[in-house]
């Protein structure tokens, strides 16, 4: 075993040496020790059944800490298995955006059996995160944050602050936001001019009035847009009333952005679901991978079946068989490069699914330009490698015209899913490889058979 792994391995058998004391005490100590990025490791590697024995040995704000630490899919995983009682306790101390993610990851009944074992405010706190979907403003807020009635005085804030520091220990504050009697968000009150302020003085006074905020159901595309524009570690969300509901933290949405990207790169790969750990149970690993593999043959062998109607071109001209492959992958890098900017877009908001005929004209000019030198590129391989110019006229024009036909593919495609409420970063990829494999085909082996005597050579 080389330094390294030894080094890698150390962490994970002092926290199983730790497990099977059954001393709280000595996990506690390894927790606080540990790096951030180790620790997520180590849990991940263990048996499911140390992984629960780690949570109940922990007091359940060290647990919550823990939890959040893994990926959303694996902490429920593992709240699913633990006593609802033990489950509600560790969901009490997670964040409230936490806390909505992971119950709606679970299954209602497990979700309302965890949600009725915890505290009341908190349930409701919860249940109430969980209506809004996981991408949107309302799906990333926090309730965890400041407010005060705008006739509040600085000394009625001050006073709040010091009888709840033990609670508010545990908040992000980076501000407190002004309401008024209703609820309605009136200003930003920033903790600085609240300290140099005199005491008695209203803070509806000293408060930033109008402040930045974004509705409810603002999506992601549009809170990335906010924080591109706007340098703040936070802003606060509005229903349609203007009523303060809670606050979008910056970095929550630089996760949230991540975490979506590494969806659709599973997705595109052909991931069900757009998640998979390692940590999952084999048998559903498995089954996800499959089921797009399975598809994937049957389209394969629809794109298969064209060189079988040139099957006599084929063997009259065999060079053209090293070329199949090319032509095919080139177009199909081409197309898959127009589908990642289309989803790009789309998930960005500047782009609709009834667009397509200007997405289409906008690839097709990109599709001429580039086919063109790659089919100036491998025609002229060809020609070099077998001396023959017709060979490479056929191959440099069948690479020319199925490049644009799979730019144009490829941009149209998440379009038409979108349109009919399909996802494009799942069904894009299969689509797009086998049209554009078909086209590649018949386009090299029919314009073959034009001139087949002068192949064959």
């Amino acid at each position: 075993m080389t330094r390294e792994k030894a080094v890698s391995q150390e962490p994970l058998r002092e926290l199983t040496d730790a497990i099977a004391s059954g001393d709280a005490a000595e996990v506690a100590e390894w927790i606080d020790r540990i790096p951030e990025e180790d620790s997520a490791r180590s849990v991940a590697r263990l048996r499911e059944s140390e992984q629960l024995q780690l949570l109940n040995l922990l007091p359940a704000t060290r647990a919550a800490e823990l939890l959040e630490e893994l990926p959303e899919a694996h902490a429920a995983e593992l709240l699913e298995r633990l006593d609802r009682k033990d489950a509600a306790a560790i969901l009490n101390e997670v964040a409230s955006d936490e806390q909505a993610d992971l119950l709606n990851r679970l299954d209602t009944a497990d979700a309302e059996g965890i949600l009725s074992a915890m505290d009341p405010a908190e349930a409701a706190d919860a249940r109430r995160l969980a209506q809004y979907p996981a991408e949107s403003a309302g799906g990333l807020m926090i309730s965890e944050y400041l407010s005060y009635p705008e006739d509040y005085t600085v000394d009625d804030v001050l006073e709040d602050l010091r009888a709840n520091v033990e609670r508010y220990q545990k908040y992000d504050v980076q501000y407190a936001y002004v309401v008024d009697t209703a609820g309605r968000l009136k200003g930003v009150l920033r903790l600085r001019d609240l300290l140099l302020a005199r005491p008695d003085q209203p803070i509806g006074a000293i408060a930033i009035r109008d402040p930045h905020s974004v509705p409810v159901d603002a999506p992601l595309s549009e809170l990335e847009r906010f924080f591109d524009h706007n340098q703040l570690f936070g802003v606060p969300v509005v229903d349609e009333a203007g009523t303060l509901v809670g606050v979008v933290r910056r970095q929550d949405v630089e996760q949230a952005a991540e975490e979506r990207t590494g969806r659709v790169m599973l997705k595109l790969t052909g991931i069900l679901g757009g998640e998979e750990l390692r940590t999952m149970p084999l048998w559903r690993r498995s089954v996800r991978r499959l089921s797009w593999l399975s598809i994937n043959i049957v389209l394969n062998l629809i794109a298969a079946s064209v060189i079988s109607v040139y099957q006599e071109t084929l063997q009259a001209a065999i060079t053209l068989a090293v070329f199949l492959p090319i032509i095919s992958d080139m177009s199909g890098c081409s197309g898959s490069q127009a589908v990642a900017v289309s989803m790009r877009e789309l998930a960005l908001g500047l782009l609709r699914p009834t667009e397509i005929l200007w997405v289409i004209a906008k690839e097709s000019a990109v599709g001429v330009i580039n086919g063109i030198g790659l089919g100036l590129l491998l025609g002229t391989i060809a020609f070099f490698w077998k001396g023959n110019p017709w060979l490479g006229g056929v191959v440099g024009v069948a690479l020319a015209l199925n490049t644009i036909i799979a730019v144009c593919l490829g941009g149209a495609i998440p379009l038409i899913l979108r349109m009919f409420k399909q996802d494009p970063a799942l069904a894009s990829g299969p689509i797009l490889t086998t049209v554009t494999d078909m086209c590649g085909f018949f386009l090299m082996l029919s314009l073959a058979e034009l001139i087949l005597t002068r192949l064959a050579t």
